[in-house]
């Protein structure tokens, strides 16, 4: 398999995972995260799930399923604003709660980026964290992404407002493991 770990691998959506998907968008809990606030209807989401496999140049993103060694889907990962003349993309990464601090998102994350660098050739990929996610913050940081930024008070919470960290990771042409 192309993009695998010993414990984690990608892979492209498919019909199968409109369930997960339903469950996983439909997550209140991290709506907050990708701008949501209404819920994803199961026929929205199957007319999504027939273009998912569009090639990245055309729909300037890209969504896999996260899976463990037992091929369950466990989470999703994006790459999104996909810029070829500039060679970048935003990263945007969800596993599912009952399977966090598994290494899933670490390896998820190591195996997209060798792919955004040995396959897409991108220069960099960044990110936005809420500043209160400390364990998305110190996954991209101990994946090479370095801060660049904050956003004060950009995300609205039932808590208040939250800030958002800006974080860019570049990559070196020499670069032999991401």
């Amino acid at each position: 398999m192309f993009l695998k770990s010993d414990h984690t691998y990608l892979r492209a959506l498919e019909p199968t995972d409109l369930e997960f998907l339903y469950a996983l968008e439909n997550d209140t809990t991290v709506w907050h995260v990708g701008n949501t606030l209404t819920p994803y209807a199961k026929f929205v989401l199957e007319a999504y799930l027939e273009n998912a496999t569009a090639d990245i140049y055309t729909v300037k993103q890209l969504r896999l399923a996260i899976c463990n060694s037992s091929h369950q889907p466990v989470g999703a990962i994006d790459l999104f604003d996909f810029d070829p003349l500039h060679a970048r993309a935003g990263i945007g990464i969800v596993v599912t709660a009952e399977h966090r601090g598994n290494g899933h998102a670490k390896d998820a994350l190591e195996l997209l980026l060798g792919y955004c660098h040995k396959t897409l050739q991108l220069h960099q990929v960044y990110c936005s964290v809420t500043a209160s996610n400390l364990a998305s913050i110190n996954l991209f940081a101990q994946a090479g992404f370095k801060q660049v930024g904050v956003r004060k008070e950009w995300l609205r919470t039932l808590e208040g407002w939250d800030d958002v960290v800006e974080m860019q990771c570049l990559m070196q042409q020499d670069q032999t493991q991401v």
